[in-house]
């Protein structure tokens, strides 16, 4: 069970006791992603994200990461469309050490010119690294064509075009807007007691800066457009998108059934018929993404040039197939098994559960427990799937293909 407490400023402080373990997880979750930039910005959050790393007043990026060695604690970040997360996991005895740490990065980061010059060169070989991927490259591609005209369109890692504009104004500006109490949350899980609780109330509890206004997204619109690459690779990688639900839409844990059937799962439909049975692909998979106000489904299958065409109408025969026939109550009980082993496996350590808290409060406002999900998951029906497949199947859909044309 988690607790929460609001500071008079706003910040939200999310905590479960888990005196069974041995660690303590902790996260710093910030309302802002890629989505919240301006187009000429694009990039800025993750680069603060990179930026808190390399040092702050007292300590060189040398330093903070030989500390947390020290400690044996394990820290990282991630930057998303929607949100920014900086989190540390250490054994229970170090976890006041660990935490002062990182508030050190997260409040007192120097942003030395320096160290911004190298943190850009270093996301530019990121960047490049990406485009040499083809399974994220075309990836990338489907969103900037299914949301084209949107900031949900652009790369979270930025251009080399934005990038060389940032500097350390810019970064404390983006700040000083977006990194607020009123958008900030603390989650702690794990072996944690009441005296940690109230250090980390009054390490955190130090924003000065005002509450911004709250964001309200415009919600994007899709487009079911096709977009292509060429490249000196030995497959073609192909990504289908569908027109998603928003992650508090009614339907979502139908679609989570409904992938888990088509593609999510070793028995699922795209697996069998394009893998096991026609031998098109070694990998064929769906997956979805899912935000406040907007989604996307999406399909990728890789295989040699000379049988992406049939790969691909193979894929939309299964689809094709569901649109017209359904799927049986066999499946979606097969589903939901695995998805509720996925859920229960998910939580295992204190690091699950503070993100977990987190994100519930990001996305809800509020606690979902494990029982509340389990009853929403057993509650799709037939009919949820068949109106999740009504939904999404039905309407056009984006196409993003990387090849290489020499074998075309």
């Amino acid at each position: 069970m988690t607790t929460k407490q609001v500071c008079p400023n706003g910040l939200r402080i999310i905590t479960e006791k888990m005196p069974h373990m041995r660690s303590v997880a902790i996260g710093i979750f910030v309302n802002v992603g890629s989505r919240y930039e301006k187009p000429e910005d694009n990039g800025l959050t993750h680069f603060i994200e990179h930026m808190l790393f390399k040092g702050t007043a007292e300590r060189t990026a040398k330093q903070l990461a030989e500390e947390f060695d020290r400690l044996g604690a394990q820290t990282n970040a991630f930057t998303s469309k929607d949100q920014t997360c900086y989190y540390a996991v250490s054994l229970d005895y170090e976890a006041r050490k660990t935490i002062a740490l990182l508030a050190d990065l997260f409040f007192n980061s120097a942003f030395r010119e320096e160290d911004i010059e190298k943190e850009r060169q270093v996301i530019l070989e990121e960047i490049a690294m990406s485009e040499d991927d083809p399974e994220d490259s075309v990836d990338e591609r489907l969103w900037q064509t299914m949301f084209a005209g949107s900031q949900m369109a652009a790369p979270i890692l930025g251009t080399e075009e934005t990038l060389r504009t940032f500097t350390k104004e810019k970064i404390k500006a983006f700040m000083n807007e977006h990194y607020t109490p009123s958008e900030v949350i603390i989650s702690l899980a794990g072996n944690i007691d009441d005296a940690l609780i109230d250090f980390v109330i009054e390490t955190f509890n130090q924003f000065d800066n005002e509450a911004r206004e709250q964001v309200h997204h415009t919600k994007p619109i899709f487009h079911a457009d096709a977009v292509e690459r060429k490249m000196a690779i030995e497959q073609a990688h192909l990504v289908l998108g569908y027109e998603g639900l928003a992650v508090s839409d009614p339907d979502i844990v139908s679609l989570l059934v409904l992938n888990n059937i088509i593609g999510d799962s070793m028995s699922s439909r795209l697996f069998q018929k394009v893998r096991e049975e026609k031998a098109l692909a070694y990998s064929v998979y769906s997956y979805y993404s899912s935000y406040e106000d907007m989604g996307a489904w999406m399909i990728y299958g890789g295989t040699s040039m000379k049988q992406l065409t049939q790969m691909e109408e193979t894929i939309l025969a299964v689809i094709e197939d569901i649109k017209n026939n359904g799927v049986t109550l066999e499946e979606i009980q097969r589903a939901k098994i695995q998805l509720e082993s996925g859920l229960l496996l998910g939580l295992e350590t204190s690091f699950d559960y503070m993100n977990r808290n987190a994100r519930n409060e990001l996305t809800y406002g509020e606690e979902r427990t494990v029982e509340q999900s389990l009853a929403e998951l057993a509650a799709v029906s037939e009919a949820s799937v068949e109106r999740v497949i009504e939904r999404i199947l039905t309407k056009p859909h984006a196409r993003s293909v990387i090849f290489n044309d020499k074998e075309k």
